[in-house]
């Protein structure tokens, strides 16, 4: 949860940010896409750690980087603490996120499909929360989006203290012989899982990113929270749903044909459906997107020997970040250039025919943990 609590405390105060700092649509853009940068910049940072400290501690790191970046944005306010505590945070969850398929690899080696559902539970209620909460909490902190912002660093940093008290210690022996770190981009299997999670991200981001400007821009301030909220939301019972079969389905590439069947027909429902069957679509986009998640994350400890997944994981979340990064602030641009709010989701829409076409193309191979 804490690797998305910060971040997703911002999409519901978007409107009162962008009206107090005056940004424009590429900066809207921007701010929701830094962090998604960071997790491809810093992800190999996360290796790093790994390799030469262990999962545990580069956790705790990564931790206490998120909780104090993510709770000074607000201080000014001024853009350029925003945008830099922004960058920073972003860096702090990138070096958690090679951890986790590590940690899963490390304690569940038979159940990685469940472990990895677990896990992907964890994220998608930590984007659920924020978005359902925020609106409940502003009015006991005088609307303020800087305490919002500072609030939701409090769980992250108290994760930090639990996981330092609580979770065995892994450290390398400074005896032990080097681990690698560095993601092997000669090696095709990189590129794909990179490709397939950049297109389930930005499936995500970018609707956190331009969806409550772009119910603003048609005249239906309303819907905003009211969307931002049910595409949150309806990813806890997808991702509650794959408890049950991520164990048996994760691998399997004919389920990544099957988001596009759905996630397309919604993204026709979000531009040109009435109210409520445009949060019809947002809620099914939800779903879609939790399920994908779900089968892309458990890759890295199917496809790899746990000396590996790192360095996969590494490799991969560079790789999709920074494509989930371009294509979210390419729907900014195609906003600002063309006048024509809707232009914002065609980056998603490019993002579907990744998942569909890469993930069910992909050659799976198991490491023998998964049947």
């Amino acid at each position: 949860m804490d690797l998305r609590f910060t971040l997703l405390a911002v999409p519901p105060v978007l409107p009162q940010i962008h009206r107090d700092l005056a940004l424009d649509e590429k900066s809207v853009g921007a701010l929701t896409a830094i962090p998604v940068l960071l997790l491809s910049i810093a992800a190999i940072g996360g290796s790093v750690l790994i390799a030469r400290l262990g999962a545990r501690r580069a956790t705790i790191a990564g931790l206490l980087v998120v909780a104090i970046a993510g709770a000074v944005r607000g201080f000014g306010p001024s853009v350029a603490m925003l945008f830099g505590m922004t960058f920073l945070m972003g860096a702090g969850v990138a070096i958690c996120q090679p951890a986790a398929p590590t940690l899963v690899g490390q304690w569940f080696p038979q159940r990685i499909g469940l472990a990895t559902a677990v896990y992907v539970n964890g994220i998608l209620a930590g984007e659920a929360i924020p978005a359902d909460l925020v609106p409940v909490i502003l009015p006991h902190i005088g609307n303020s989006w800087e305490w919002n912002l500072a609030l939701w660093s409090i769980p992250v940093l108290l994760t930090a203290v639990v996981f330092w008290l609580a979770v065995s210690d892994d450290s390398v022996a400074p005896s032990a012989p080097r681990t690698a770190w560095w993601p092997d981009w000669h090696k095709l299997l990189t590129w794909r899982l990179g490709m397939l999670q950049a297109g389930i991200s930005v499936l995500y981001f970018g609707l956190n990113a331009y969806i409550p400007d772009y119910f603003h821009a048609l005249g239906r301030p309303w819907l905003a929270p009211i969307a931002i909220g049910a595409l949150n939301s309806a990813q806890v019972p997808g991702s509650l749903a794959t408890l049950f079969f991520a164990q048996k389905l994760a691998g399997k590439p004919r389920y990544f044909f099957a988001i596009l069947l759905v996630a397309l027909p919604a993204i026709a429902m979000l531009v040109a459906g009435s109210d409520w069957v445009a949060v019809a679509g947002v809620s099914l986009l939800g779903l879609c997107s939790a399920v994908g998640l779900t089968m892309i994350l458990a890759l890295p400890a199917m496809l790899t020997h746990q000396g590996d997944v790192h360095r996969l994981s590494a490799g991969m979340f560079t790789i999709a970040y920074l494509g989930s990064f371009l294509l979210t602030l390419l729907g900014g641009v195609l906003w600002d250039t063309t006048h024509v709010p809707a232009t914002a989701f065609i980056p998603v829409a490019i993002g579907v025919l990744l998942v569909a076409f890469v993930g069910g193309t992909l050659p799976m191979k198991h490491r023998g943990a998964v049947t």
